[in-house]
């Protein structure tokens, strides 16, 4: 499992594919005579890393895993609001809101949103390390600790599936992530029994009005393209590991 999440699975992501496809077919033309198949991997490896950043084609890409569930929508009372961490970063010299990366915050900011319009409701914050430090943000932005369970045994999402589960007991709870994490994150949530309510933010895919410099490629399209892959991914690697 470790090999393939931080070994292998990088090796599929489009930056260092694209590069690898492309660096093979420039040895294929310096030191051999497939001069033919040569042209044709660096056209191939450009020609994809360039389409993956461009807008259009990672909205393409994306949109069909953050469009599977609406935003979330107040009503009715549960118990718990489940925020699961994401990066993290350990340096203590930057504040605490620069230690959780952009989505995390993201989540936690919307967990927070909800917590406010539901009364007697505890939020958990998730993931090993980062559950710390989201827990120290919340309660910086007004949430009592008394209202904050900090899970941070968790390594993965299916780590948290299986901890949280002892948490929450069988009630139904809202899950907070990342609109393109949710699809994985629900099924994982779903294949032990459990009653996730889905509660997606931090979508990346906006509505757009196409234009000639909607193709110029871009960093964050090409991102976009990077966490389709990656779901796309683990989802496969969940379905054959029986995760989902």
């Amino acid at each position: 499992m470790f090999l393939f999440k931080n070994i292998i699975a990088p090796f599929f992501f489009p930056m260092p594919l694209c590069l690898g496809i492309s660096i093979f077919g420039l040895f294929l033309l310096r030191l051999t005579s497939k001069q033919r198949v040569g042209k044709i991997l660096v056209s191939v490896g450009i020609g994809t890393l360039y389409l993956l950043s461009c807008g259009p084609v990672s909205d393409i890409i994306l949109k069909p895993l953050e469009k599977q569930y609406p935003p979330y929508s107040v009503e009715g009372s549960t118990k718990f609001i489940v925020v699961l961490g994401g990066g993290f970063n350990s340096d203590p010299q930057i504040p605490l809101t620069s230690r959780i990366d952009d989505n995390s915050l993201v989540r936690l900011i919307e967990g927070i949103r909800i917590y406010r319009k539901i009364s007697g409701i505890k939020i958990v914050v998730s993931g090993q390390y980062i559950s710390l430090v989201m827990a120290e943000v919340a309660k910086v932005m007004g949430v009592p600790e008394d209202d904050i369970i900090i899970e941070s045994k968790s390594k993965d999402t299916k780590d948290e599936a299986k901890i949280i589960n002892s948490i929450v007991n069988n009630e139904p709870f809202i899950l907070v992530t990342s609109a393109w994490h949710m699809p994985r994150s629900m099924a994982m949530f779903k294949k032990l029994g459990m009653s996730p309510i889905p509660a997606p933010t931090g979508h990346l895919v906006r509505r757009r009005f196409l234009s000639p410099s909607s193709f110029f490629p871009r960093a964050r399209d090409l991102y976009k393209s990077e966490r389709a892959l990656h779901e796309y991914l683990g989802l496969v690697w969940a379905k054959v590991r029986g995760q989902i």
